[in-house]
């Protein structure tokens, strides 16, 4: 089986990057081959060139740039993201990724006007997303990250793929316990892949 793992945060010493780290070390434990996918060690390119977007549904011409990602994305069994929260949203690297490899003959198809998901070869989706905000806080603004992973992704992929959407809340003031607590809640998740 072959996941894929895509990360975005800026800094390796960052919370979000050591659980990356365990979800990669995890699945590999598990006998996953795993495609980690490090965006800011990548140095990828998440603006959406004007060229690109005119070629936009034109598949596979739509892929020039980011052909390794698309062919990641097409050799996935499983996928898992795993993001910080930065003002109610992911970071925009991340935002970018989706745009630019997230596209016609890659992830959908458009037929007669008719929007088909495509990305069924992925059975397991995974997100893992650190909220500065407490629970609270974030419910009243709509939580924008889970809906979209909810509502936008899941159902790209294979109809009966299970979701684990893992947040942690309130980080901003989590001591070194409530980390660790969710580092453990996290790997045991990945545990069960």
């Amino acid at each position: 089986m072959r996941a894929l793992v895509v990360h975005a945060h800026p800094s390796p010493d960052s919370f979000a990057s050591a659980l990356y780290r365990e979800v990669c070390a995890t699945l590999i434990g598990r006998g996953y081959i795993v495609d980690a996918c490090d965006l800011y060690a990548e140095e990828f390119d998440p603006v959406l060139p004007r060229a690109t977007y005119r070629k936009y549904l034109e598949a596979p011409a739509n892929r020039a740039g980011v052909e390794h990602y698309a062919r990641s994305l097409m050799a996935a069994d499983v996928l898992a993201f795993v993001f910080p929260v930065w003002h109610d949203g992911p970071p925009a690297i991340l935002k970018g990724y989706f745009d630019r490899v997230f596209l016609r003959g890659v992830v959908f198809e458009v037929e007669n006007g008719v929007f088909y998901p495509r990305l069924h070869n992925v059975r397991r989706l995974a997100a893992i997303v650190l909220y500065g905000a407490d629970r609270e806080r974030t419910k009243r603004v709509g939580d924008l990250p889970r809906r979209f992973v909810r509502h936008n992704l899941h159902p790209l992929v294979a109809p009966d793929a299970p979701l684990d959407y893992l947040a942690a809340y309130g980080m901003d003031r989590a001591d070194a316990e409530a980390r660790e607590e969710f580092r453990d809640k996290v790997r045991r998740s990945f545990q069960t892949w």
